[in-house]
């Protein structure tokens, strides 16, 4: 094989793609004889046989190469898998990865953070407190107007004591969240001005 890219020769014809402008050896396309039109169209064929055997090659060694995986009990699955657990293994070993996670541990470790943590904690502990007593009050109201609601009529059920109280209740957990909201809000903004 004499030529380029097969480790021969260089032909001395140019199969560079051109415009009908361009020139062949200094001389138009349609100035090609018919001995150089018969060796391009021989090469041009010669190449697209060879193409067409490495697609087979390729096809080939393709199914032989699933064929052993296969056999040694590789999936598809099991590579996208282990693709991304080493991916996942680099990435933490990155640069940015390591810098970013130092950051986060300094952070964690802040007084700022530390203190709104806290902060919100001892808010989620109040708010469940003063959610589970208005579980257990709403429940035992019910279940007092549920047992009223037998002996009298709706209208006259509104004015009674039970439902009364039933609303001051509400009323009163209301302004009870109410207030703690406002009162960890409030030592938020202080500890954050003391900081």
């Amino acid at each position: 094989m004499n030529r380029q890219g097969f480790g021969g020769a260089a032909p001395s014809v140019n199969l560079s793609t051109r415009t009908p402008e361009t020139t062949i050896n200094g001389r138009p396309p349609s100035d090609l004889t018919d001995e150089e039109v018969d060796g391009l169209r021989y090469e041009l064929a010669k190449a697209e046989d060879e193409i067409q055997t490495l697609r087979q090659v390729l096809l080939a060694k393709e199914k032989y190469a699933t064929d052993v995986r296969r056999q040694l009990g590789l999936s598809p699955i099991g590579n996208i898998k282990q693709n991304l657990s080493k991916g996942w293994q680099e990435v933490q070993t990155s640069g940015p990865y390591l810098s970013a996670s130092a950051t986060l541990d300094d952070i964690s470790r802040s007084n700022a953070y530390v203190r709104t943590r806290d902060g919100l904690s001892q808010a989620g502990h109040a708010t469940t407190s003063v959610l589970s007593n208005v579980g257990v009050a709403i429940t035992r109201r019910l279940a007092e107007m549920r047992n009223l609601s037998h002996t009298i009529s709706v209208p006259s059920m509104r004015h009674s004591s039970t439902f009364k109280s039933f609303e001051e209740m509400v009323g009163t957990v209301k302004d009870k969240v109410t207030s703690s909201a406002d009162m960890s809000g409030s030592e938020r903004r202080s500890s954050r001005h003391s900081s």
